[in-house]
Order: C-alpha cells, then sequence, then structure tokens
C-alpha cells in the first residue's frame, strides 16, 4: 500500500488526473450536482398545478340557472 503513496499524500499520478476517464468522471459529478441542486430548488417550491390554468371539461356552455344572466 505505500507503494501507492507519495510523500505529499497524492494517491494518484498526476497523469490520470489528465486523463479522460478522469474528465468523463468529473462532468458525471457536475451534471449530478446540477440535478440534485435543481430538484431540491423545486422540491422548496410551491407546487404548481396546470389543471387551474386549463379550462375543466364539466364546465357547461351555457347556464342552466334559472337566472339566465348569470356566470358560467
Amino acid at each position: 500500500m505505500t507503494a501507492f503513496l507519495s510523500p505529499l499524500g497524492i494517491l494518484l499520478p498526476e497523469s490520470f488526473l489528465h486523463s479522460h476517464l478522469y474528465a468523463a468522471l468529473g462532468a458525471f459529478v457536475a451534471v449530478n450536482t446540477v440535478m440534485y441542486v435543481v430538484l431540491a430548488i423545486a422540491k422548496a417550491l410551491p407546487k404548481i398545478y396546470p389543471a387551474d390554468w386549463l379550462p375543466r371539461r364539466y364546465q357547461r356552455a351555457e347556464t342552466r340557472s334559472i337566472h339566465p344572466d348569470g356566470h358560467l
């Protein structure tokens, strides 16, 4: 185990830090972090119900009230 440790306490050689594998791992961690932050912010915001903005299917086109000028 001591063969992998350098006097500075670095476990990996510097050439590994410049490899494509390390860059891909760093990109994965970055995307994962951004997704986690977005989900945390979305959970903190109040819920939005799209059905409140869409017209209701059960709403009548004309009023059936005894008051003909009533609202729909």
